[in-house]
């Protein structure tokens, strides 16, 4: 196993959009920075899940992982859920978010803000991709139709196409409801 570099990331965007949309500034050597989607305030011990900006698409051969940016920790925003994003997961990530700073002061996250480092890693063995209910989260019928593709052209034969239809029928909509 091994992180992706830069070059290998940016050739990766480019063919199979491990990030979409992607802004290349936010390549930061080995990974990529997510943002936020939509603006919060946590209020002290809230709790909130909050949706990346990007869609994050982890080819079967690749896992990533999530590390926060530490402007974040230092100010008291901890992250409850787990740091792996799974091999074939296709969506934007719901980050689960609980503010306990220590002088107990709302803590804002604007649209846009870089909130997440995400991570590549090159995984060994037979492909087994996420096939559970948040895939294709968040994400809008162009979307989806994007990743299809892809999945077609780059995976013809690792996905069954029934089971793929109905989990996009079924996804977690772009409004969250």
């Amino acid at each position: 196993m091994c992180v992706l570099g830069k070059n290998r990331l940016s050739e990766m965007m480019e063919k199979l959009k491990l990030v979409y949309p992607f802004d290349h500034n936010l390549l930061d050597g080995d990974g990529y920075i997510l943002t936020v989607r939509d603006e919060t305030v946590l209020h002290y011990l809230e709790h909130k899940n909050l949706i990346s900006y990007e869609i994050v698409f982890t080819p079967p051969d690749i896992v990533a992982h999530l590390t926060a940016k530490s402007r974040y920790g230092r100010m008291g925003l901890s992250f409850l859920n787990a740091a792996k994003v799974h091999s074939g997961f296709i969506g934007r990530l719901a980050l689960e978010l609980v503010n306990l700073s220590n002088d107990r002061q709302p803590i804002t996250i604007k649209r846009g803000d870089p909130l997440m480092h995400v991570e590549f890693i090159t995984r060994e063995g037979r492909p087994s991709p996420y096939m559970g209910p948040y895939q294709f989260q968040y994400m809008s019928d162009e979307e989806v139709e994007i990743y299809m593709s892809i999945i077609s052209e780059h995976f013809p034969n690792l996905f069954d196409p029934q089971l793929l239809n109905r989990m996009v029928r079924e996804r977690v909509s772009v409004t969250g409801k």
